[in-house]
């Protein structure tokens, strides 16, 4: 007779799931923030996710990694993730490109004051270019509340200004360019990009930059988004320039156009007398929002 085999009890722990295993897990702290840093540096932003993602850690860990980079000042947290942070120690170096992210935290209220007076320009049945940036997102936003608007076709090689304006679909139509995806501005450029613009012709463009300057006109400070701006400005019958006081005299890398291609610039209160000046007697009208400051000197539209 053979004796049963006694049976072993049921166990109440929880299996556990296997461990994932892979080299960039196990990136000591200060190797992984490293390469954190790089990763920005070259992207000019990186989000929350893709961290997690390409290191495997979780958001709580990547979140740490961000602070403590922006606590030694290699990096500038923002909403999702963080940027590149664009340092000043040395004067001969060229001016670095902000990020979309870097410039949406920047100058909010006169972008606000140019998107107004620039959405007011729209009429019903227009068709409108608007340039990839954030002034020209403060634009989209001012159009989506114009609940006054319909019919409107709106071409843009800017992701985030096509997202911000599909709450207004179907008083908008909405129309993406196509292209290369540039991460920093999230733009669209060559190739491709010039397809859709060289086979429409729009009533207006609303075109951002980084420098207004009364000789070297309008200029950009990436060369594959001036080259796109240059076809927004060709496929427009009113092509409009958008520049917050700080661009005004700036003049950098890419030449959009002269200001003689250009029928107006919007900016905002703080663009001084003295900067508009020139640019008027160039013979660029000048849009400006009233300043409750000094109302005799500021009236609108202003041309020479």
């Amino acid at each position: 007779m053979t004796s049963a085999e006694p049976t072993a009890a049921p166990s109440t722990a929880r299996a556990r799931p296997p461990a994932a295993s892979t080299d960039r897990d196990a990136l000591p702290g200060p190797v992984r923030r490293e390469q954190i840093h790089r990763l920005i540096d070259e992207r000019g932003f990186v989000r929350v996710s893709e961290l997690r993602e390409a290191f495997g850690v979780s958001g709580v860990t990547a979140r740490s990694d961000l602070d403590a980079l922006e606590a030694n000042g290699t990096v500038q947290r923002v909403h999702g993730g963080a940027v590149v942070v664009q340092r000043r120690d040395h004067a001969e170096r060229p001016p670095l490109e902000s990020s979309f992210e870097q410039a949406l935290a920047a100058s909010v209220v006169p972008k606000q004051q140019i998107g107004a007076l620039a959405a007011g320009l729209v009429s019903n049945g227009q068709s409108v270019i608007l340039d990839v940036g954030t002034t020209t997102l403060a634009i989209a936003r001012a159009l989506v509340a114009r609940s006054d608007l319909t019919d409107v076709v709106i071409i843009t090689n800017g992701l985030s200004i096509a997202l911000e304006l599909e709450p207004a679909i179907p008083r908008f139509t909405v129309i993406v360019t196509g292209g290369s995806l540039r991460p920093r501005q999230h733009s669209l450029v060559e190739p491709l990009a010039a397809t859709v613009l060289s086979q429409v012709h729009a009533d207006l463009a609303f075109i951002g930059c980084n420098g207004v300057h009364v000789e070297a006109g309008v200029t950009n400070i990436n060369l594959p988004e001036a080259g796109i701006k240059k076809l927004m400005l060709a496929a427009a019958t009113r092509s409009i320039v958008v520049a917050d006081a700080s661009k005004l005299g700036q003049v950098h890398l890419g030449q959009v156009g002269s200001l003689r291609s250009f029928h107006t610039l919007i900016t905002d209160t703080a663009a001084a007398t003295a900067a508009l000046a020139p640019l008027r007697e160039a013979g660029l009208a000048v849009l400006q929002p009233q300043s409750p400051a000094t109302p005799e000197t500021n009236t609108g539209v202003t041309t020479s």
